[in-house]
């Protein structure tokens, strides 16, 4: 019986066709897209990559004819008080922080060296003396014998003489009693003016010598009443200083609490290391609340006592915003659209930790912080401005390094 083979209907044929063609067009198109939006996320990361991240803030602006500097306050008279004799220390009466009295004795020594050399200088006194006073018996006898014609005028001489000799050698020995009850005096050690004992270094039966190598001191006293308050001021601020001026001035043991003090004198010349010109200040401390040898906050007062008016407010960038171009100095200011300008600027004053500008900038402006070498003119950046806690954080540590400046010129 001969194989039969189905028909099949052509326009089934015609439609699987279809089908299948349509199936693989859109294999087609779903690859292509696929390969579209690579590309296109692929372009839009290389755009985001080439964009720099930066960090950028605003100028401050500062106080107004007000200079802020580190100072050291220093008691407005200190006297080490060293030992003049040698010996053991025997006792001693007051301890740091005692209030003293001029001439009142601190501690006494006990010398027995002193003691013995001063009972012989004193017996050698004794016997000078009766040797003298024997010399000016035997030349006034002498002389009395002279003009009985008795003896010859070389032997009255040679008598007058030795009454000389004689007087020059109890001189001589009652000199050398002074010197030592001078040093059996300073067995006493005393303070040499009104104030307060700072250090004690010595202790009960302590060797004292007080020629030997170099002594240290047995106690320190300050008078504390008023107070010297030194501060570097830099060499781009000296013409500024005038005595008389006012300043303000805080110190960290005592926070929250404002102090006054005066300019009375300025060295006028600049320390060639610091770059700096010193400066001192008084202060009142009757109520002795400071204490010498502390750290202080100095915000001097530009405009009293000094120039004529008072110092406009000017705005202040950190030192790192700075670019060196060949132009000369410049920084780098973000505009809304996230574009850089190059700024050129002028630097009034180097606070050191920050830069006083006298013209470049406004108070508007976001300044690159830390800006890259490469950084140019109408590039795109991302700019991250600083959280408000640390804006605030940042003003405070700038407030403290403006301190730091009295260093630098």
């Amino acid at each position: 019986m001969p194989d039969t083979l189905p028909k099949t209907d052509p326009r089934r044929l015609r439609r699987l066709a279809l089908v299948g063609a349509a199936g693989f067009a859109l294999i087609l198109a779903t690859g292509a897209a696929a390969r579209f939006m690579a590309g296109k996320d692929l372009a839009s990361a290389s755009q985001d990559a080439s964009v720099i991240t930066v960090s950028v803030v605003r100028p401050t602006t500062g106080e107004e004819g007000a200079l802020m500097l580190p100072g050291r306050l220093q008691a407005w008279n200190q006297a080490p008080v060293y030992a003049r004799t040698d010996g053991y220390l025997r006792r001693w009466y007051v301890d740091i922080g005692q209030p003293v009295k001029a001439g009142q004795v601190l501690a006494e020594i006990d010398a027995p060296e002193v003691d013995q050399q001063l009972v012989a200088a004193r017996a050698a006194l004794a016997t000078a003396s009766a040797q003298r006073d024997l010399a000016a018996v035997g030349a006034a006898r002498w002389k009395r014998l002279v003009g009985e014609n008795a003896v010859s005028q070389q032997e009255a001489d040679e008598k007058q003489g030795d009454l000389a000799a004689r007087e020059a050698m109890r001189n001589e020995a009652a000199a050398n009693v002074r010197r030592l009850e001078s040093l059996a005096a300073f067995k006493r050690i005393v303070a040499p003016f009104d104030g307060v004992v700072t250090s004690r270094d010595t202790d009960l039966g302590a060797l004292i010598s007080a020629g030997g190598g170099a002594p240290s001191p047995l106690f320190t006293v300050s008078d504390t009443r008023r107070l010297r308050l030194y501060v570097s001021v830099p060499q781009s601020m000296a013409g500024s200083i005038r005595p008389g001026m006012t300043a303000s001035f805080s110190s960290p043991d005592l926070p929250g609490q404002s102090f006054q003090a005066r300019l009375v004198r300025a060295a006028d010349a600049v320390d060639a290391q610091s770059g700096a010109m010193l400066v001192q200040l008084e202060v009142d401390n009757a109520a002795g609340v400071l204490k010498p040898g502390a750290y202080a906050q100095v915000s001097l007062d530009l405009g009293k006592g000094g120039a004529a008016q008072a110092a406009p407010a000017t705005l202040r960038v950190p030192s790192n915003t700075l670019l060196f171009r060949k132009e000369g100095t410049a920084i780098a200011v973000v505009d809304n659209n996230g574009k850089v300008q190059i700024r050129k600027v002028t630097i009034a004053k180097d606070h050191g930790a920050e830069l006083e500008l006298a013209s470049g900038l406004s108070a508007s402006e976001w300044v690159v912080s830390s800006p890259p070498d490469a950084i140019a003119d109408g590039d795109s950046v991302r700019a991250i401005q600083p959280k408000p806690a640390q804006a605030k954080s940042a003003q405070a540590k700038t407030a403290q390094a403006k301190g730091g400046a009295g260093a630098r010129g």
